[in-house]
């Protein structure tokens, strides 16, 4: 008996008419549809009349769905996987079951369609031959400062999704890593009846959305142009003065990383090379 197949098919990110013939075709052919909330999947059946089942598929329950799944895959079944908008796997569950059904060899068929991170790129005004997809930031702590280190340091376009209590507060850490002057995008509602594309420096952005509340889904584009690259001497005379003040190594290598857009290795080798003990290693 061969394999079904595992469809990954792109639902609509907002317009509900943005859902593609095949993508129908697929939805309404297979047995079963995996859905991340069977309440959104629900919507655009009821659109086009697809009567197929469905049943959750989210983060919190993948890990032990996916061998059961892949059992009815490897029993001949088609299954297919949405996600409540866009296109599965991008900053959405999905990735455990299709490696699961790929290291059973079980064939994983993508059904592009509309997707928020291509959407905001084609809209944004910005050059787009090449990006970096970060997805959703750390919320706090080292690994959101390494990740704006990163977006620092890159020569092309960045592209990020917040949620749009966050908008501000991102665009405000962009500025302090540097990247005010850069050209920038913010891409909210795409699709939805109040699409909306800003455009401006992170700098410009980051005063607006500072003073005015943002609504719905949002997709962040920063522009290329790396920050210039920190200097290094300046960055350890700051950390001979932070560690004069009384700060730890360890509060010194957040500080470097945070303020100075210094790589956190080499924050932390700075650091070390201030000398002196830290009540922790005491």
């Amino acid at each position: 008996m061969s394999a079904g197949t595992l469809y990954v098919v792109s639902t609509p990110i907002g317009n509900l008419g943005d859902l593609t013939v095949r993508a129908i075709e697929i939805l309404r052919a297979v047995p079963l549809v995996l859905a991340e909330d069977t309440r959104h999947a629900r919507t655009l059946f009821e659109r086009y009349e697809i009567r197929t089942p469905a049943a959750a598929l989210h983060e919190h329950n993948e890990a032990r769905s996916a061998p059961r799944l892949v059992a009815r895959l490897l029993e001949g079944q088609d299954l297919a996987l949405i996600t409540d908008a866009g296109t599965p796997l991008l900053s959405d569950p999905g990735a455990r079951l299709v490696r699961a059904a790929i290291d059973a060899g079980v064939p994983v068929v993508p059904v592009p369609g509309a997707s928020a991170l291509l959407a905001a790129l084609a809209g944004a005004g910005l050059p787009i031959d090449r990006f970096t997809f970060f997805g959703f930031l750390p919320r706090k702590g080292a690994a959101r400062q390494d990740a704006i280190a990163e977006i620092a340091g890159l020569s092309h376009v960045s592209v990020l999704y917040e949620a749009p209590g966050r908008v501000a507060a991102t665009l405000a850490d962009l500025v302090r890593a540097g990247l005010g002057a850069r050209s920038a995008a913010i891409a909210r509602e795409l699709t939805k009846r109040f699409e909306e594309f800003r455009r401006g420096t992170v700098e410009q952005l980051a005063a607006y959305y500072a003073e005015v509340p943002v609504r719905g889904e949002v997709v962040i584009v920063v522009g290329e142009g790396a920050a210039a690259a920190p200097d290094l001497g300046a960055a350890h005379d700051r950390a001979r003065a932070l560690r004069a003040a009384g700060m730890t190594r360890r509060q010194i290598v957040a500080e470097l990383v945070a303020q100075d857009g210094v790589a956190r290795n080499v924050a932390y080798r700075i650091a070390h090379e201030t000398g002196g003990e830290d009540e922790e290693d005491t």
